[in-house]
């Protein structure tokens, strides 16, 4: 299992210095997220100062763009880092692809599917001058002249991986991607019950398919940091579960009902009321809990046979040495077979 790390910057300079040590302590990849920033850029600037890194959209919001703009973002990336980039794409939600970024939504997983077979459809144009004729339900892609088709470079079309929570995108997924971002508002038995299966429904083998996790680590070297630590994650957890988009996790954990309590709270605003409904065995359930040994354990015997790599999630503000301590002894623990 790769461990990889997800960069948390505030202006895209930070990402320079952030990807250059994430390389230095030894991590597989790094992730930038679509949150304030556009998530690009920042692996631009990281490309040009590490050698060994995997970089990678975790996640690029697909439907604020088109395929033709995410072609030529992602293929200049692959041929910027030599070959290490790694499309990840994910749909966001209604609300925010209609109001925030003004962009048509319908049939999110016939959409996204039809989103990367159209990705490929262009990268394939540019790498071997097949006619670009790629017609679809939702893009149209039939113009390609030379002044505007890249030179060919030596290291092919990136990756794609998909992310999603809910049976329809994971099986696209498993369709048309190479690999699956598995949110981080998730648990072992929602992955091993609802995820693999749905995956590989759709494929009808993993072999080769990277499946990337988000596990929630809870962790601290004191009692007042993982107190801090986890109070932070309660909070985080009822954010995701009032998101009816991610309602399965809660339904196959027979908390249904919560996910309408904290959609109501929302609504209203009650963020801090939210976090005091997500009792201990929901916080263990999605979270690994526990000092920096204990949760790399921990995560080690949940997703080692399930995750071909992992970025920690750690949705508080953590140190980023005992972020990397945990990611070490997770390394450490050598291979799990994969089940």
């Amino acid at each position: 299992m790769k461990v990889d790390f997800a960069v948390p910057f505030e202006t895209p300079a930070d990402c320079r210095e952030q990807v250059r040590r994430a390389e230095r302590d030894g991590f597989d990849g790094v992730w930038t997220t679509e949150v304030k920033h556009d998530p690009f850029l920042p692996l631009a600037l990281g490309a040009t100062v590490t050698e060994r890194v995997e970089l990678g959209t975790a996640i690029a919001v697909a439907f604020a763009r088109n395929p033709m703009t995410v072609a030529q973002a992602a293929n200049d990336l692959q041929e910027l880092s030599g070959g290490r980039f790694v499309l990840g794409l994910g749909t966001q939600v209604k609300t925010h692809v209609t109001r925030r970024f003004s962009m048509p939504w319908s049939q999110p997983a016939a959409r996204m599917r039809e989103f990367v077979l159209a990705l490929r459809a262009i990268w394939e144009c540019w790498e071997s001058g097949t006619p670009l004729r790629f017609r679809g339900e939702f893009y149209t892609h039939t113009v390609m002249t030379p002044m505007f088709t890249p030179a060919p470079h030596a290291f092919g079309a990136p990756k794609v991986f998909l992310a999603g929570v809910g049976t329809g995108m994971t099986r696209v997924a498993g369709e048309v991607a190479d690999g699956f971002l598995c949110h981080g508002f998730t648990t072992e038995r929602y992955l091993r019950e609802v995820t693999i299966p749905a995956l590989t429904a759709a494929r009808g083998s993993l072999d080769g398919f990277e499946l990337a996790g988000s596990p929630m680590v809870v962790t601290g070297r004191t009692d007042e940091e993982l107190a801090g630590a986890v109070a932070a994650t309660r909070r985080q957890i009822a954010f995701y579960g009032s998101t009816p988009a991610y309602r399965g996790v809660l339904e196959l954990h027979d908390r249904a009902a919560l996910g309408d309590d904290l959609h109501a709270l929302s609504r209203r605003g009650e963020w801090e009321k939210m976090g005091t409904l997500v009792d201990d065995e929901l916080l263990h359930a999605i979270a690994v809990v526990g000092r920096p040994d204990e949760a790399a354990a921990e995560v080690r015997r949940r997703y080692g046979d399930v995750f071909t790599r992992a970025t920690l999630y750690t949705p508080y503000e953590a140190d980023p040495a005992l972020v990397a301590e945990v990611a070490a002894a997770v390394r450490g623990q050598g291979a799990v077979p994969r089940a």
